[in-house]
């Protein structure tokens, strides 16, 4: 097909890599209306994005005569979130700007920083990286942004999640005036349209994606169990679908540890990805599923960006995703390019109610079922069996030759049985799962209480996830001010301004009179403010709902604590106190807040 609308040597790469029509998002920018000017572009994940801003790119970096420009330095800059992102977006570009002669130079971490900046003074055209290894080449002199014509803020959203607002300022604070900029996200939270305003000028907004925000081509799922079964669910999944290719999501690495070893002990050809693995164990993991020689990937949220799996047909999130957005992003690395996927979330029967919150918020419909029996197993195995035993197969003399000898020892029927015996043996076995009844739910409500904290009283304390507070650094902070161990707090539940957490009613007394006291030792200014509730979390939160307030926004007025950037609350950073270590932080030498771990 003749691309005419857009520069021969890009149709050209286009035809060849087998386009015979563009994108809604690749459409939209190139219209007359966006040629020049800055683009805010909000797409569907897998519309083709990447194309997109390459071809959006392509007046600010071609001659007249269809070949690249050759400054001394770098003509764009795309900054992507991840490693496996900014890879994928140097590969797509490279084949798009083959023709024209432009060179790529990636910079990400875990490659070698050496040969990066050898990249970059050999006369780099469009350079992509993650933000903090393109901010440490600016810092060192290697990376040159005074002739950028055009820069692109790839997954802007989840960028500024990771925690990587300052290296993103410092970028492009140190780009030119008369740059063009383009802002590709998923999502549009305050902090993009913060980042767009301060930015970019007369930006034009650009929104794909339809008033159904779930991917059109992937069917959604919730199962729910017992919270003691969901490893048990999971496999069960797996032999049910047996899908060519599946994904599935934890929330840490040492989760991810631990469902890779028990899938691969029982029989699955697992690999894992996660931020605790280098870059090369990270590319050895995805070759292995393009080979076929793994069709199972436990990974953390690091793998919902920037992974293209033509044969991933299955996605299950292990862990409830912790907002709608997140569930969009994982879910969409299957259902891509018109094909059609399966996403699955394992919910724990006290969670339903969450879950069914988030997918009304996401605007998503998914069937509820139950986790699939060894029955529906069996079921399955048997259609699989028989079409895959039915098909025809090119034979050679010698296997002729050992079936006559088999038919002379053995019945049809013998042999057959056999087969099937030797198919069923290579697949791992199914689990029992508990009947999904009244009383299984009750009893996995009744298992979640630790033994000392069936009586328990609630307290708050005034930050929430608005001031990215988590459990991993509230629960020094109350063991410090209430002077307890941990083993001590129950249930810590984290809303938008406060968070509440349990407290065993034997100790609830003693707990306030030290929470008093050490209130005292603190600034006045400093002070998180930490009392008894009257009322549990969720009552708060549907009391708000029926008076129109946001949740936590109840009971008597109480300071939130103010909070610095790039640092935490003050209160934690003093002597004796625990480190932030949220989304933003994580413990270093030295007390330096380090990158987020994923």
């Amino acid at each position: 097909m003749s691309f005419s609308h857009i520069p021969p040597v890009l149709g050209e790469a286009l035809s060849q890599r087998g386009y015979s029509e563009l994108t809604a998002v690749q459409s939209a920018v190139i219209e007359p209306e966006a040629e020049g000017r800055d683009l805010v572009v909000s797409a569907q994940t897998g519309s083709g994005k990447t194309v997109a801003f390459g071809l959006a790119m392509a007046a600010q970096l071609l001659g007249d005569d269809g070949r690249v420009r050759r400054p001394a330095a770098p003509q764009a800059l795309v900054i992507a979130p991840t490693r496996e992102l900014a890879l994928q977006v140097s590969k797509e570009l490279g084949w798009l700007y083959a023709g024209a002669g432009a060179r790529i130079a990636t910079c990400v971490g875990g490659m070698n920083p050496s040969q990066e900046r050898r990249a970059l003074q050999s006369g780099a055209t469009i350079v992509v990286g993650t933000p903090g290894r393109l901010r440490d080449h600016l810092e060192r002199g290697a990376l040159d942004l005074s002739q950028l014509s055009a820069i692109v803020l790839d997954e802007a959203d989840e960028m500024l999640d990771m925690g990587f607002r300052e290296e993103l300022e410092e970028i492009l604070d140190g780009t030119p005036e008369g740059r063009r900029t383009l802002l590709f996200s998923a999502t549009m939270p305050r902090p993009i349209e913060a980042l767009a305003r301060r930015y970019q000028r007369d930006a034009l907004r650009i929104s794909t994606k339809g008033d159904d925000r779930g991917h059109g081509d992937i069917a959604y799922q919730a199962v729910t169990v017992a919270p003691s079964e969901i490893e048990h669910a999971v496999v069960n999944l797996l032999r049910f679908h047996e899908a060519e290719t599946a994904i599935l999501f934890c929330a840490t690495r040492d989760n991810v540890r631990h469902l890779h070893a028990t899938l691969q002990e029982r029989g699955f050809a697992v690999v894992a990805l996660s931020g605790e693995h280098s870059q090369s164990e990270r590319n050895q993991a995805l070759q292995a599923l393009r080979d076929r020689r793994a069709r199972v990937c436990v990974a953390t949220d690091v793998a919902a960006r920037g992974i293209d799996l033509p044969s991933l047909s299955l996605v299950v999130h292990v862990e409830i995703p912790r907002d709608a957005e997140t569930l969009q992003h994982r879910s969409g690395r299957t259902g891509r390019a018109g094909k059609k996927g399966t996403a699955v979330l394992v919910v724990p029967y006290p969670r339903r109610r969450r879950v069914e919150s988030m997918l009304r918020h996401a605007k998503v419909e998914a069937e509820w079922i139950d986790a699939p029996s060894r029955e529906a197993i069996r079921a399955q195995d048997r259609e699989r069996m028989l079409a895959q035993l039915l098909a025809p197969v090119e034979v050679e003399d010698s296997d002729v030759e050992l079936a006559e000898r088999l038919l002379a020892e053995r019945s049809p029927q013998e042999i057959a049985a056999m087969l099937v015996r030797a198919h069923r043996a290579s697949m791992p076995e199914p689990e029992e799962l508990a009947t999904n009844t009244p009383e299984a739910r009750q009893k996995a409500q009744a298992e979640r209480h630790r033994p000392g904290f069936e009586d328990t009283v609630w307290f708050r304390m005034a930050v929430g996830r608005r001031n990215n507070a988590e459990p991993r650094w509230i629960l020094p902070l109350i063991c410090r001010r209430g002077h307890i161990t941990r083993n001590e707090i129950g249930a810590i539940r984290v809303g938008p301004n406060e968070t509440h957490f349990q407290i065993p009613r034997t100790l609830a007394d003693r707990f306030a009179d030290a929470v008093q006291r050490t209130a005292q030792d603190e600034d006045e200014n400093d002070v998180i403010h930490i009392e008894a509730s009257a009322e549990p979390p969720r009552d708060v939160a549907r009391r708000n709902r029926r008076e129109g307030r946001s949740d936590n926004a109840g009971g008597p007025h109480v300071r939130a604590k103010p909070f610095h950037r790039g640092k935490g609350p003050r209160e934690d950073r003093k002597g004796g106190g625990g480190k932030p270590v949220g989304r933003k932080f994580a413990n270093k030498p030295g007390g330096k807040p380090g990158k987020p771990k994923r």
